[in-house]
């Protein structure tokens, strides 16, 4: 009966220490808050991997391993927990893969999103500025973007959702570097350049001028949350909450 009792004793203490050091290397975990909405324009939904979706509205959490949609006129700005942001522009599939950030272990650090379509303009946080610069990653269909203290924007152009454009990934740097890479090579781009990946095994150029590939989201969307936030309240007297549909 003794030997029961310590070997269930033993498990516990086990399963115990796997969830503290979980805990303490600050990983974050499909269901765990990474960041919020700050700024919207329009419907966004959140789906998880088991099909259920839930509609966003502003100050709205997103999680790890949310896959955010905007719709036709919908702008979404999202602050994450390392202070990085991303403006996602009508018509984006944007998925957060995984998100880890302890700010007393840099070496955790990791960002791993996937734009599946459409386009984003990203502003780096904590994340790829200290410990493992290689700690960000934003893949694409054709190639994956990594950052050295960056702003900068990414499209993903198909069909003719960017007009007479070519199908492929367009990148413009506003300020520090990206680096763009697949398995056809890797190209360097700093402030002021912009770049195309055609595919996964074309090589990523640097282009002569801007292509037009690239979006300026409207002033509600760049403007503080505090303004919007404001301009929000005067228009409603009500909240909005999350709904969830599954």
């Amino acid at each position: 009966m003794r030997s029961k009792r310590t070997s269930s004793t033993a498990i516990k203490i086990l399963l115990l220490s796997i969830l503290t050091l979980w805990l303490s290397a600050g990983l974050a975990f499909s269901g765990e808050a990474v960041g919020k909405v700050t700024h919207l324009s329009g419907p966004l939904l959140a789906k998880k991997s088991d099909g259920a979706t839930r509609f966003l509205t502003r100050d709205s959490t997103v999680e790890a391993g949310d896959a955010l949609t905007t719709e036709k006129r919908t702008y979404a700005r999202i602050k994450f927990i390392d202070s990085s942001e991303v403006t996602l522009k009508p018509g984006t599939l944007f998925k957060i893969e995984n998100f880890a950030y302890d700010e007393k272990n840099p070496k955790n650090d990791r960002a791993v999103m996937d734009l599946v379509k459409g386009g984003l303009r990203s502003v780096t946080g904590k994340i790829g500025k200290r410990g493992n610069q290689d700690a960000y990653e934003m893949k694409t269909k054709t190639a994956t973007i990594g950052i050295r203290g960056t702003i900068y924007g990414a499209t993903f152009c198909q069909g003719n959702e960017c007009g007479t454009l070519p199908t492929g990934l367009y990148v413009d740097v506003v300020d520090g570097k990206i680096v763009v890479s697949n398995q056809a090579g890797t190209q360097l781009f700093t402030g002021g350049q912009f770049g195309f990946v055609p595919s996964p095994v074309t090589p990523p150029v640097v282009l002569p001028k801007n292509p037009g590939a690239s979006f300026t989201p409207p002033p509600a969307i760049t403007a503080p949350a505090t303004q919007q936030k404001g301009e929000q309240a005067a228009a409603t007297t009500t909240k909005a909450v999350d709904c969830e549909v599954r």
